[in-house]
């Protein structure tokens, strides 16, 4: 049986109940791993076009939110016609696994996963997710607490021991799932996909994964799918891009942050650094800490 992950606004037991179709494709991440990315890459494949029919949210809907009801996002996805390509935060031992979908795992440095993470929380409106998922009220007779610095947040990151099954965005959570991945990475249905490849060659990383799904895409075709899935391109349109179906940031264009790789590290001393290395060896295996860490 998967193992059932939940949190305040997520629970993966919403794919015990949903109806596969073949040749589904399932993204699933880390939060700030290139989710979003990814997301607009496979609709490009998928409609062959820039002028994507809906927002991005619509047509490729973050299956256990609980932000949207149940019965609203199966119900989108069941009128779906053309190749759905569905996201989600949950690891692969989370849900069913079907062998005529596809699954799309990817990875991030896990430092700059963090800085992304960080600023991405200034920018949601927690008291409207409250409203929307029915979570408890903060206690009004106990002060907010100050929020820290980004390098006093990434080094407790680093440092904090967290049950990874119960936080998913922690370094512990963030190794469970990929380690979960890697064990599966010869599996003929899921791809690895790297942020800093997408990031260093765009255009092959394109290509690869439309290969890996069995998409044609028209040689003359390709020059304007690539300008649209870049970072800048995206950033224009983050109304239409942005995974805000019920407005719950503070920006969209804010989301769009900087998109760049490797520069996450320059923010701990030597020695956080070293400490940060000593964990992430204890969590995974060499080959994956090789390919997730390099530049």
């Amino acid at each position: 049986m998967p193992h059932r992950y939940t949190s305040p606004d997520e629970d993966s037991a919403r794919w015990d109940r949903f109806p596969a179709r073949p040749g589904d494709i399932v993204i699933s991440t880390r939060s700030k791993h290139g989710t979003t990315w990814t997301q607009m890459i496979c609709a490009l494949l998928v409609f062959q076009t820039p002028a994507l029919p809906a927002p991005l949210p619509e047509l490729s809907p973050w299956l256990d939110w609980l932000v949207v009801p149940e019965d609203e996002v199966f119900a989108r996805l069941e009128t779906q016609p053309h190749r759905r390509f569905i996201k989600t935060h949950t690891p692969l031992d989370g849900f069913p696994l079907h062998p005529d979908s596809r699954y799309i795992v990817v990875a991030r440095h896990p430092l700059d996963a963090a800085v992304s993470l960080y600023h991405q929380g200034q920018n949601l409106d927690r008291d409207k997710i409250r409203a929307l998922t029915g979570a408890p009220e903060p206690d009004p007779n106990e002060p907010p607490k100050p929020r820290k610095s980004l390098h006093e947040w990434l080094v407790r990151w680093t440092e904090e021991d967290a049950d990874p099954r119960e936080n998913l965005d922690s370094l512990q959570g963030v190794m469970l799932h990929l380690n979960d991945a890697w064990t599966r990475r010869e599996d003929p249905n899921l791809l690895l996909v790297h942020y800093a490849d997408l990031a260093a060659d765009l255009e092959g990383e394109m290509r690869r994964i439309a290969a890996w799904l069995g998409i044609e895409v028209d040689e003359a075709r390709w020059p304007q799918l690539i300008k649209a899935a870049t970072f800048a391109e995206m950033k224009t349109m983050a109304d239409q891009v942005a995974p805000d179906p019920a407005g719950i940031m503070k920006s969209r264009d804010a989301f769009f942050r900087r998109g760049t790789s490797g520069s996450a590290a320059e923010l701990l001393t030597p020695e956080a650094l070293a400490a940060y290395e000593a964990r992430v060896a204890a969590m995974a295996p060499k080959d994956l800490l090789a390919w997730l860490h390099r530049p």
